[in-house]
């Protein structure tokens, strides 16, 4: 059954105002940036989704149950997840793949991440000390802001959001998908991630979808006392990337690495 084509259907979010100025090893391998070509190709071979209209609760039931037996538990963050419509997110050709466990291409050499990996790191986030005491993810910075479908979910989950992106193609790409949902939470911004987004520091939790050698000392300083960043980063001794999770006490910082990830590069600076 062929389906049903993708309609801008809006979603609980509401957006009015933009800025123009972005543990315990687990055996499994995330990988969210594939190679664009890889992600095309898995497209292809995948089977998408059957008997029910992308714009269906439904199907996004369906994606949410595989994240439930995959181990995510955190309830509000998979209401979140059944809530944002990720079809509107992705290439209109690759629609039929939109909730699938698989990383697509969104252009300018970029993926929207793999529904797990999402899941994963915000969850991650969910478990710091703030989001516990809160029981949300408090004023969220969000570096990579990709086609914007992270930050919609994360716009569930936080007071707000601040997602930059240093991509200016994909900063007004992910303004124009964005906007529909009119969230009054979320704030993109066109800007040097490594920089980090100092004029609305401390945030509570700082997630990003790329990964250096380190973690840029930015970050850290905006971190919140009792806040939690979640990144990947290159582990020299392992030679590939890992998940770092970082908590901000009062003493100090405390760091946690997690399962191996694929991310692409962090970059400085912007582009236009």
């Amino acid at each position: 059954m062929t389906a049903s084509p993708p309609r801008r259907a809006k979603f609980p979010l509401r957006l009015d105002r933009f800025g123009d100025t972005a543990g315990t090893a687990s055996p499994s391998l995330h990988r969210p940036q594939r190679p664009v070509a890889r992600a095309h190709a898995a497209a292809g071979r995948d089977l998408p989704p059957s008997g029910l209209g992308l714009d269906s609760a439904g199907v996004r039931q369906r994606m949410v149950d595989r994240l439930r037996e995959g181990g995510i538990s955190h309830a509000a963050l998979l209401a979140a997840m059944a809530t944002v419509p990720r079809h509107l997110f992705v290439d209109p050709a690759l629609v039929t793949q939109a909730y699938e466990d698989t990383s697509l291409p969104i252009g300018h050499g970029q993926t929207i991440s793999k529904p797990s990996v999402v899941a994963r790191m915000i969850e991650l986030l969910l478990s710091g000390d703030n989001a516990r005491r809160t029981g949300g993810l408090g004023r969220v910075l969000e570096i990579g802001t990709g086609c914007g479908y992270q930050a919609a979910v994360l716009g569930l989950l936080a007071q707000q959001v601040m997602s930059v992106e240093r991509l200016k193609a994909l900063h007004d790409k992910a303004r124009e998908l964005l906007a529909p949902s009119r969230a009054h939470n979320l704030r993109l911004v066109y800007g040097d991630g490594m920089l980090g987004h100092a004029p609305n520091a401390p945030y509570d939790s700082i997630i990003a979808a790329a990964g250096g050698a380190s973690l840029p000392q930015a970050w850290l300083e905006q971190l919140a006392i009792g806040g939690r960043l979640v990144s990947p980063v290159h582990d020299e001794t392992a030679g590939r990337q890992v998940l770092v999770v970082v908590d901000r006490n009062e003493s100090g910082y405390r760091r946690s690495t997690f399962e191996a990830v694929q991310f692409v590069p962090l970059k400085s600076g912007r582009e236009r």
